[in-house]
């Protein structure tokens, strides 16, 4: 099954961090993370003042990352050296809990997604962050995975707010069911 927690693990570290795709985790993703995230954020503009602040936090997250998940100190990460980090650091926590750069990195994230900065997460930016990512060839699957995730709250609001987003990031690295309602927060994961 596409999504137990093995399988989000693995798609945090395949699609998210590992950005050279060369299937481990090591200081040079998170320095190209800093100025994707920088050049998104900021709608191809990429000023020194935003690049050294996503430099900060993305070299933060990988010194954390390091610090929990590389156990033979070789300078990378592997899939399964995350994931017992994972289970290490967030199995059975709150997004409050998490690591600090971790949280960091989610926050970003939520701003990149959130397109038109209005502090919500809608269906069309939903439907973006998904196609950048995967194969999709039926919209109504991203659409069903979205509305898979809103509580009535989110309906009300028109999609995810920050905090919900927080939460429903925290549930699908630290909730190890298969039936998680975060399971589909990243679009139909494909592996």
């Amino acid at each position: 099954m596409a999504y137990t927690w093995d399988n989000r693990v693995a798609f945090v570290v395949r699609y998210l961090y590992d950005i050279d795709n060369n299937g481990y985790l090591d200081a040079h993703d998170f320095h190209c993370l800093a100025l994707r995230t920088c050049v998104l954020e900021g709608k191809g503009d990429c000023s020194a003042s935003r690049l050294q602040k996503y430099q900060h936090i993305m070299m933060s997250l990988w010194e954390e990352i390091a610090q929990l998940a590389d156990f033979d100190k070789d300078g990378i990460v592997t899939v399964d050296e995350f994931k017992v980090a994972v289970q290490n650091s967030c199995i059975g926590r709150k997004y409050e809990e998490f690591p600090q750069a971790m949280r960091a990195f989610i926050e970003t994230n939520f701003r990149m997604i959130d397109i038109n900065c209005d502090g919500i997460i809608g269906i069309e930016e939903f439907r973006y962050d998904c196609v950048q990512r995967m194969v999709v060839d039926d919209i109504r699957v991203i659409d069903e995975a979205f509305n898979s995730l809103l509580n009535d709250d989110d309906r009300r609001k028109g999609g995810l707010a920050l905090y919900r987003y927080q939460e429903l990031f925290a549930q699908f690295l630290s909730d190890q069911s298969d039936d998680c309602q975060a399971n589909l927060l990243f679009g139909p994961l494909e592996l």
